[in-house]
């Protein structure tokens, strides 16, 4: 592996003429709608202290071809849907520190020229990455012998576990959620100077909790009853309906919240089955859209049920919940529940007919319920957005060195 080499800004840049403004770049990519998300909770986090930055944030998927955009995109999501199997062994095979690089950088360089002409024509300050695809590009056009574009490059790993697909070698930063993942990374070769244990950046607005009872009201729920969310991500994907079914059968009151995203026909159904069981004697359910409130749907739950992605997983510690893991995605979300799961934040259902028992019986006991969800505040970072945006503006106020950062010559620890 070659070092890590610090950016050094352009002489010309815009920001060093007189009267320019520093510009950062955001770079995300429309796989899942995490990555957004985190890109747009930076973003709201700079604009909330005040910086006088100019700010973009591109999906780099827009800058490919047409035809890799809709594979690239569309096969996450099908492969999430349908094959879950399938996209666990993709990722582990896939994990495997430094090797490989060469032949995926090759592959993708074919789709991205768009892209390529779009930062030479910006040159921004500083790139943040909040996906793997920009931030290997970016590293490569940093890295290459001819024409170099030395811009400073900063990537969040939108993840507890770091993947081999995020490692590159020419950054100025990675920002990651765990100390666990700073050491992993210093063992495989990063420099430990270059990663900050910031947490994933989630929205500001779940750094100030609503308060629950008054949340419940506004949203027409019952203020006393124990309330359990169940989302279906951005995108609308999992299995809402079984999850649905089982949490109807519960011995306890209780209310369910349910957000469908995008996906208005799993809406329709579950509206049908709402008011199919609207005099149900214990549970109540309550279904959602796609809503920009989601902090406020969360401030008002005591529990959530489904699939730990990085983006969730982390607003619903902000918000105090107590995670039932359901059939998580093989490869991150596998590796996200450990974690939920050594820290005391989750209990994990492998047999979709126990849902409803396991939950009875965690509701039955409420000592052990309070103790998760300040398990679940202890490992909350809800300023995670603030702590990235601090440490941009660092990077972009600091010229850097231009000597190269040493890394070891033998790789520890390399996944063999």
């Amino acid at each position: 592996m070659k070092s890590p080499v610090p950016i050094a800004k352009k002489e010309n840049d815009v920001s060093d003429q007189v009267g320019g403004r520093p510009r950062l770049l955001i770079l995300s990519a429309s796989a899942g709608h995490a990555h957004f998300r985190c890109g747009q909770a930076v973003e709201r986090a700079c604009r909330h202290l005040g910086y006088e930055w100019d700010i973009s944030h591109v999906d780099i998927l827009d800058y490919t071809n047409p035809l890799f955009k809709t594979v690239y995109s569309k096969m996450y999501i099908d492969m999430m849907t349908n094959m879950p199997e399938v996209l666990g062994w993709l990722y582990d095979q896939l994990d495997k520190p430094w090797k490989g690089n060469q032949r995926k950088l090759a592959f993708d360089r074919l789709h991205v020229g768009p892209f390529i002409r779009l930062i030479q024509r910006l040159r921004p300050d500083v790139v943040l990455c909040t996906h793997s695809l920009p931030a290997e590009i970016i590293s490569w056009l940093n890295g290459r012998k001819k024409n170099p574009l030395r811009i400073r490059q900063a990537i969040i790993i939108t993840d507890f576990d770091v993947h081999a697909l995020w490692l590159c070698e020419n950054f100025e930063q990675y920002f990651v959620a765990l100390e666990e993942t700073r050491v992993h990374l210093q063992e495989i070769g990063i420099p430990a100077e270059r990663v900050k244990v910031t947490g994933i950046p989630i929205d500001p607005a779940f750094s100030q909790l609503p308060d629950r009872q008054s949340m419940r009201l506004k949203h027409g729920l019952d203020p006393q009853l124990p309330t359990i969310l169940t989302s279906a991500g951005g995108y609308g994907v999992g299995r809402v309906d079984t999850i649905i079914s089982r949490l109807m059968r519960l011995e306890h009151p209780a209310q369910v919240i349910a957000v469908c995203g995008k996906n208005a026909v799993l809406k329709q159904r579950l509206e049908a089955i709402a008011a199919e069981t609207a005099d149900h004697p214990l549970v109540n359910l309550k279904v959602v859209g796609y809503t920009s409130v989601m902090h406020e749907y969360m401030a008002a739950s005591d529990l959530i049920v489904g699939k730990p992605g990085g983006m969730t997983m982390c607003e619903s510690l902000a918000s105090g919940l107590v995670w039932v893991i359901v059939n998580p995605i093989p490869g991150q979300e596998e590796r996200n529940s450990d974690h939920l799961l050594e820290q005391g934040c989750a209990i994990r259902c492998n047999n979709m007919p126990a849902l409803t028992f396991k939950i009875d019986r965690l509701l039955a006991d409420r000592e052990r319920l309070e103790q998760m969800r300040q398990n679940s505040l202890r490992l909350a970072r809800p300023d995670a957005a603030v702590q990235v945006a601090l440490n941009l503006k660092q990077i972009i106020e600091t010229e850097p060195s231009s000597e190269v950062a040493s890394t070891p010559d033998v790789v520890i620890g390399s996944g063999d």
